[in-house]
């Protein structure tokens, strides 16, 4: 399916995502209807036409959102096929693309074009991907991009080698993110906020959604911090 629905007012796009020129890893966009029917999209995947259609059918774009330093690829294309929703960059991206025109910055708190159906926060003690953490309060679900991989058997096979490779668990970091924690204190208290949230599926940017039982599985994913 173009989208694959997993809650009331919540989707996922899983898409194709090549590195090192032969893996794919596989990339994964989070589509939330928003209270007035727009349409909030976390982490963007390529704006192909069927996909554009499939948000079409859920309502207006209104906010198009750059979580970290890393997932940004198609965040223009998406924003050229919808020039009046809002762009908005994590911290430090703008600076990294220059070539695109962001509308805002993502903060410790909600952009207007969603503010009441989503909280955030920005994780610190990591800069380099500088990841803006979400809750979908409605459905209880953690929106993150790569603070945690979730391979499972269903999973493409470029992704379980790459986790592999990278030392990920059933749940969590890969040792990439693991090194580019460089304030661990930071990090620790900039999690403890998210685990305060109310949310039990947690979707990822690479690997499965995971349907419950997401607090105790992030907490354990970082009891080594």
């Amino acid at each position: 399916m173009t989208l694959v629905p997993l809650a009331p007012d919540l989707w996922i796009a899983p898409r194709s995502l090549r590195v090192l020129g032969f893996l794919d890893i596989g990339t994964c966009m989070s589509v939330v209807r928003l209270p007035d029917g727009g349409v909030f999209l976390h982490s963007p995947v390529p704006a192909d036409g069927p996909t554009c259609a499939a948000v079409d059918a859920i309502g207006p774009v209104r906010a198009i959102v750059a979580p970290n330093r890393v997932h940004h690829f198609f965040a223009g294309e998406w924003k050229r096929a919808y020039p009046n929703a809002r762009l908005l960059a994590a911290p430090g991206l703008a600076a990294k693309r220059k070539d695109l025109r962001f509308d805002g910055e993502l903060g410790d708190g909600p952009d207007v074009a969603y503010a009441g159906a989503l909280d955030q926060l920005v994780v610190r003690g990591a800069p380099a991907i500088s990841e803006v953490a979400f809750l979908h309060r409605a459905s209880r679900t953690l929106l993150l991009t790569d603070l945690a991989f979730h391979p499972t058997p269903a999973s493409r096979t470029g992704l379980r080698v790459w986790c592999r490779l990278t030392r990920v668990g059933p749940f969590g970091p890969n040792q990439v993110v693991r090194f580019l924690i460089r304030d661990r204190a930071a990090f620790r208290a900039s999690l403890e906020r998210v685990l305060g949230w109310d949310f039990d599926r947690v979707t990822v940017t690479h690997g499965e959604p995971l349907a419950s039982g997401g607090r105790e599985a992030l907490r354990r994913a970082y009891a080594w911090l």
